[in-house]
């Protein structure tokens, strides 16, 4: 199975080259793209500066192999990746990816939402937030 775990923040490299590799597929006639940003989100006064993301990495990649099975079922799609950051994402940064193609637009922009609220509520990954202060709590995924 293909790497859907990346090191830290997903880079807007990463992201534009996985486009590009998409030009040669010419079955496609729409794609559609979801990042994910942290936010700088202030908690009881407490500012968020990074968010460190943990996954039970087996269990993560299962339930991501029935979501994407699911969605290639539920929606008339060409192609699909899901990339989520593991480590310390700062503010700003890119920690989610899912990228969808079809032949039609429509399906993608169904997929896509429908996938990444599968990611937020099926996949075991968590991130603590980490504030300006060196404090930190667990996110509660909104």
């Amino acid at each position: 199975m293909k790497k859907v775990f990346l090191e830290g923040a997903i880079s807007p490299e990463f992201i534009s080259e996985s486009i590009a590799k998409h030009q040669s597929k010419h079955s496609i006639g729409a794609h559609n793209i979801f990042l994910g940003q942290v936010r700088a989100d202030e908690v009881e006064g407490k500012k968020v500066e990074s968010i460190d993301f943990t996954s039970y990495e087996e269990m993560a990649n299962e339930k991501l192999h029935e979501i994407r099975e699911a969605a290639f079922e539920k929606f008339d799609l060409t192609c699909l990746h899901i990339y989520h950051s593991l480590g310390n994402v700062k503010v700003g940064e890119i920690c989610i990816f899912v990228f969808v193609s079809s032949k039609r637009r429509k399906p993608v922009y169904e997929a896509t939402e429908w996938l990444v609220n599968q990611v937020k509520t099926e996949v075991p990954i968590f991130g603590k937030e980490i504030f300006e202060n060196e404090e930190s709590q667990w996110k509660v995924n909104s």
